[in-house]
């Protein structure tokens, strides 16, 4: 069975969009960005919601290519175009770069891909992290918490019907105040 993990940046108030989707409070470090790339580089499948796809699509393919562009940036790039990929969408009718395109039900279809055989997976976007959660289907919280309030936005936690207890696995500080806490999902024997 795969591990099925949910890692964004956060706000100290619990936000991974401020008002309007600006992700401005959540400019990383050399050394987070390091760490979002070896997480690239060490995912063996990305499943992406449609908003967050539509955002790294249209950096992503091609930022190696930009004037400018730093060795670190070149190597995430890299790392996300030859990532397998997954999208859940019902209106996003193409996608490229090593992904597949999903328009049915995402709960099914993440079900299905946990009882697969290969490397880990990773959830990205609200809407369907918030899926999987109040399923159950997360085995891993990797909150990289940001020094900063922004007063409201898109939650990186759902409402659940039921407690979801965790053990701390990680914790880790990177420049400026920002604290990485990773959680894995105890489950009942």
């Amino acid at each position: 069975m795969r591990k099925l993990a949910f890692g964004m940046n956060v706000s100290l108030d619990g936000y991974i969009a401020a008002p309007g989707d600006d992700l401005g409070w959540s400019v990383p470090s050399d050394e987070l960005f390091q760490w979002w790339s070896d997480r690239v580089g060490a995912t063996g499948l990305a499943l992406y919601g449609r908003k967050l796809w539509e955002a790294m699509s249209s950096h992503w393919p091609t930022a190696d290519q930009q004037p400018g562009a730093t060795p670190a940036q070149i190597e995430y790039a890299r790392r996300w175009r030859d990532m397998p990929k997954v999208v859940f969408s019902s209106t996003t009718s193409t996608v490229d770069w090593n992904t597949r395109l999903v328009t049915g039900d995402a709960v099914t279809e993440i079900t299905r891909l946990k009882a697969g055989d290969g490397g880990s997976m990773d959830i990205a976007g609200a809407t369907l992290a918030a899926a999987a959660m109040r399923v159950g289907l997360v085995d891993e919280y990797a909150l990289v918490t940001h020094p900063v309030l922004v007063g409201g936005g898109t939650p990186f936690f759902t409402a659940l019907d039921n407690w979801v207890n965790l053990s701390l696995v990680e914790t880790r500080t990177f420049p400026g105040g920002v604290v990485l806490t990773r959680y894995e999902t105890r489950r009942s024997a």
